[in-house]
């Protein structure tokens, strides 16, 4: 038998660490991780990053295998991420019934359970008695199974789960207005139990949303009915209001060392570097300590002041914490992976022996990462006058897997046992960086040959077609394909009942869409007078229109962006002449510029090639697809 080379037995080592740090605990049944050994409880977001060094350590053996042992090996390991994120999906497909009913209410106590019994999947708590309502739990499930499906697991076996995870789709969609209870599990800051948004969870769900769209859950073997559709719009709108709150971490947090997982590793969800260069030096100015990161301030978990039979605080209490906050090493292993993904890497050595300073040998010799370090008792009134200066312990429990599974990510990386593309085959971690301006095709459709004179002699350098004159493309208003995608992921046998909103934005309708042998466009949803009345007014219609033109110029798709512009008898002044305020409109977009955005104006069937191109495949092979006539 050939010796193994060296980047053999290190990855021997990694797997014995992985092995008797995280694999030893997971339960054969269900396939579900404890939070600690003796704990029967099962947190859906501790499980996801838990397993995450699972898959990562699959991937370096598939990468680097030296003998068909090591092929074993990465099969196994392998199996067993499969088996921890079906096992969560079966958890979460037992309340379907609530999975259906949070996406008309978002009401918690309509929420998904946070966490699950490891031996039987079962809830553990009743819905008042946890505040399971944590958008960024869901959220981070989603985005691992999109990047591990990606990978070439395949990890969704039937129609009705891929069913399930489209309406999960739905189920976050809305993260950009349902306040819950965050990622540390306790609401607002004053730990009363209060749900507000968070920017972690916004994060998430962004990063979740962007990463399933167009995806095939089925890899390689899939077709039309196992593409996981995702309407735009919905992520921009977390987006918008993501950016709106960062630095901060809510209304009650100023920051929160949680945000590091949202402005890089795994979520990547911020495309300004500015902003994810100012939320950084927030989250470590005001949270770094000698043993790992606060998570926010005034945090009273774990610490000598706390309670530790009250699940929440008065405000008047918060004082107590200061300066006294446990410090969590687990914040150290998400700065060593930011400073990897970003290329800085006097960033990556300075956290990484931060790291491996507060890591505690275990007795069968492997270091591992402690939950935190908190102030001894007998040290609060020291640690109040001088903080940061009272040497800490160890608490919580040792080794914490998340903390572990991250260090080990960390070396692997680090040692060039794969490469940052591997471990992000989606490539989010691209998320900042430059991109070229966007051109925003605009056509202009006469409503009738009459109106189609009255263009004509308006000096145009282009001429503008009627409605009927772009068949065979059909025309339909937002409300058509609205009403489309209301039978996206229906399932009968499972009690789904499909998308419930009502509305498409701006970034749906600015798509053209493939439905069997038909080219279908639509007219974006402002321009519809049987919604409202507004649209009658040409100058507010045109003002609309700009503002529609100028947020296209951030699309992030495939493809141009399209918008389509009625010229209706509405549009006409009182001697039936075009409006003066349509005009000018239309001399600004012949200047190729409108709102400060490039614009091309032509016509329809001339963007065919050049549009973003949408095949609307889960009508495709339905027996209730709908007919747009």
């Amino acid at each position: 038998m050939r010796s193994r080379s060296n980047s053999g037995v290190r990855l021997d080592y990694y797997q014995m660490t992985v092995q008797k740090t995280i694999l030893r605990y997971q339960n054969a049944v269900t396939g579900l991780l404890p939070a600690t050994p003796n704990h029967p409880h099962a947190w859906v977001r501790d499980n996801v990053y838990s397993i995450l060094s699972v898959w990562a350590l699959a991937l370096a053996y598939r990468k680097n295998a030296d003998m068909d042992e090591d092929r074993a090996k990465a099969y196994e390991l392998e199996q067993s991420v499969v088996k921890l994120m079906r096992g969560l999906l079966c958890c979460m497909m037992k309340q379907i019934d609530k999975v259906e009913r949070f996406k008309y209410t978002q009401s918690p106590m309509d929420a998904l359970h946070a966490k699950y019994c490891v031996m039987t999947g079962k809830v553990v708590v009743s819905d008042k008695d946890w505040g399971h309502l944590q958008v960024d739990a869901t959220s981070i499930y989603l985005l691992i199974l999109a990047e591990m499906t990606a990978s070439g697991l395949q990890i969704i076996y039937t129609l009705d789960e891929v069913a399930f995870i489209q309406n999960l789709v739905f189920y976050i969609q809305s993260a950009y207005r349902t306040p819950d209870y965050g990622i540390w599990e306790r609401g607002d800051k004053t730990n009363h139990g209060v749900p507000e948004l968070n920017a972690t969870s916004l994060g998430m769900a962004k990063a979740a949303l962007e990463a399933l769209n167009d995806l095939d859950l089925f890899g390689t073997r899939g077709g039309p009915a196992s593409v996981i559709n995702v309407i735009p719009d919905e992520a921009e709108a977390c987006q918008a209001i993501l950016h709106s709150i960062l630095p901060r971490e809510s209304n009650s947090k100023e920051t929160d060392a949680g945000l590091l997982s949202v402005i890089s590793y795994p979520a990547f969800s911020v495309d300004d570097p500015q902003l994810i260069k100012i939320t950084r030096s927030g989250i470590i100015e005001k949270l770094q300590g000698r043993y790992g990161l606060s998570r926010f301030l005034r945090d009273g978990y774990k610490t000598p002041r706390e309670d530790p039979n009250r699940l929440y605080y008065n405000p008047s209490e918060l004082q107590v914490f200061e300066n006294i906050e446990c410090e969590w090493p687990l914040f150290y292993a998400y700065l060593v992976l930011d400073g990897i993904f970003n290329g800085i890497p006097e960033q990556v050595e300075e956290y990484s022996e931060a790291l491996a300073d507060v890591m505690i040998k275990g007795d069968d010799g492997i270091y591992v990462v402690p939950e935190l370090y908190a102030v001894p008792a007998d040290k609060v009134r020291e640690e109040y006058n001088d903080p940061k200066s009272q040497d800490r312990i160890p608490c919580g429990k040792i080794p914490q897997m998340w903390g572990q599974s991250l260090f080990v990510i960390g070396r692997l990386l680090k040692e060039g046992f794969l490469s940052r593309g591997e471990l992000d085959p989606l490539n989010r971690r691209l998320s900042a960086e430059p991109r070229p301006d966007t051109v925003v095709q605009v056509v202009m459709l006469a409503e009738d040959s009459s109106i189609q004179a009255k263009l004509a002699n308006c000096d145009l350098n282009f001429k503008v077609q009627t409605i009927a004159q772009v068949a065979p493309i059909q025309l339909y208003p937002a409300r058509v394909l609205s009403h489309l995608f209301s039978h996206l992921g229906q399932c009968k046998k499972l009690g789904l009942s499909g998308r419930p909103s009502d509305v498409v934005g701006v970034l749906a309708t600015s798509k053209i869409y493939m439905l069997g042998n038909r080219t279908i466009a639509f007219f974006p949803q402002f321009v519809d007078q049987t919604q409202f009345y507004l649209p009658l007014d040409i100058a507010l219609l045109l003002d609309m229109f700009k503002t529609d033109i100028q947020y296209l110029g951030k699309w992030k798709m495939l493809g141009r962006p399209i918008i389509i512009l009625p010229i209706r008898a509405s549009m006409l002044d009182m001697s039936l002449s075009l409006h003066p305020a349509l005009l000018s409109t239309i001399q600004k977009l012949q200047t190729g510029y409108i709102s400060a955005t490039r614009v091309h104006l032509g016509d329809l069937g001339d963007f065919m090639n050049t549009s973003c191109i949408t095949n609307l495949t889960f009508l495709t092979e339905s027996e209730d697809a709908p007919d747009c006539e």
